[in-house]
């Protein structure tokens, strides 16, 4: 069942895990919003920089540090997504908090292991 994920810190440089997200979501069959700092694209995934509205969304798996999401905050509680997956290095204790204030999962984990495990 394809989950509508946004790759939040979504690169186009091969050697990023976040890179490696979107491609490996895609090969599961998963719908995938990417967000990053720069305009690009990974294969059919457009890499945008603005906060769109994204309806259905069911995961956001966090490629930023905790600094780096300040801007998000508010942005990512607002989508109300299923879940929130912290990759490594990326832990938010005040996401996490206000996720779960707000009744969204909070996972810390790694995507490209859940979905090669049959996790995600």
């Amino acid at each position: 069942m394809s989950k509508k994920t946004l790759v939040l810190g979504a690169s186009p440089s091969p050697i990023r895990y976040a890179y490696r997200a979107v491609k490996k979501l895609l090969s599961y069959g998963h719908d995938v919003v990417a967000i990053g700092k720069v305009d690009a694209e990974i294969d059919t995934v457009k890499i945008i920089r603005d906060k769109p509205d994204i309806p259905n969304l069911h995961t956001v798996t966090m490629y930023l540090n905790a600094q780096r999401q300040e801007p998000y905050l508010n942005y990512i509680i607002g989508l109300k997504p299923q879940r929130i997956i912290f990759n490594p290095g990326s832990y938010n204790p005040k996401l996490e908090k206000l996720a779960q204030e707000a009744g969204i999962e909070v996972l810390e984990d790694c995507t490209l292991l859940m979905l090669d495990g049959g996790d995600y």
